[in-house]
């Protein structure tokens, strides 16, 4: 009697074994699936970026269904600002941001002390351009004229440094990203210089001689930078557009996945299709 007891037990022991196993592999299966197929496991694939609505949001919008394809839950929120998006990444509402270049990043968390954001990668470059309802060139551009930059540091500097290469200033040294009006070496048509909010600038451009515009802010009142401008920033400038993260975020799957898509063959075809060249991307030949 006792050895069929031990006997059955050994059974149902073998049995439960047998099924733990195998559930194990199915496990380990699905897993590699997961992992074949690029997608990310449920449960962290969730990302509340906040953008720019003009480029970065339509780009964000526009590459839908690629992030579904890879299993990325990816909510948009828009701001017209430059200082919410990263204030609230590092508050943690937001997962990620796309809006800014990497000088307007290192400038902003200068500033503030802040320590834990970080370069997920580049996507794009947006060509500043001067802008005018007076002026038809550059040449046309009257003594004393009033030109409007952006107020930020890093814009501000970017400005100044388009009106360089524009041939209507020099600065002590073009190659400082952070310079500033009292950073002008030279200025033969005593041109008067008016700060403003970037967001704000297209908005009252044609009240002045003329104006520095951020791609963004021009493209969203209707303005092509390479139709409607004076005089367009050069290709080879340095202020590529990139997504911020959280530096504790760096190593996560859906983030790896979420700039590899940013950085695939559609994504450049929908950034080259969709804005003609106001908007160049910084990946692919």
């Amino acid at each position: 009697m006792k050895k069929k007891i031990i006997l059955a037990l050994s059974l149902v022991l073998a049995l439960t074994l047998t099924a733990c196993g195998g559930a194990k592999k199915e496990e380990a299966k699905a897993e590699g699936n997961n992992q074949a197929t690029g997608e990310v496991k449920d449960g962290d694939n969730k990302i509340v970026i906040g953008v720019s609505p003009t480029p970065h949001g339509e780009i964000i919008e526009g590459l839908k269904d690629e992030f579904d394809k890879a299993g990325l839950d990816v909510e948009v929120v828009n701001f017209d600002d430059y200082i919410q998006p990263n204030l609230q990444l590092e508050a943690g509402d937001l997962d990620a941001n796309y809006f800014q270049h990497k000088p307007y990043l290192d400038s902003f968390v200068e500033e503030r002390g802040i320590k834990d954001l970080d370069v997920l990668g580049y996507v794009h470059i947006e060509p500043m351009a001067l802008y005018s309802e007076k002026y038809k060139s550059v040449d046309e551009i009257e003594e004393g004229a009033e030109i409007i930059i952006p107020n930020d540091p890093s814009n501000g500097a970017r400005a100044l440094i388009l009106l360089e290469d524009a041939g209507l200033i020099k600065l002590k040294d073009k190659t400082n990203l952070n310079s500033t009006e009292k950073d002008i070496a030279e200025n033969p048509k005593n041109l008067k210089f008016t700060a403003m909010d970037a967001p704000s600038i297209a908005q009252v451009y044609k009240d002045a001689g003329a104006a520095v515009i951020n791609a963004n802010f021009a493209i969203g009142q209707g303005l092509d930078p390479t139709k409607d401008s004076i005089f367009l920033e050069p290709k080879d400038s340095p202020y590529a557009n990139l997504i911020a993260i959280r530096k504790e975020d760096a190593d996560k799957e859906k983030f790896k996945k979420f700039i590899e898509i940013l950085n695939s063959d559609p994504a450049k075809k929908l950034i080259e299709e969709k804005f003609k060249g106001a908007v160049i991307p910084t990946f692919g030949e």
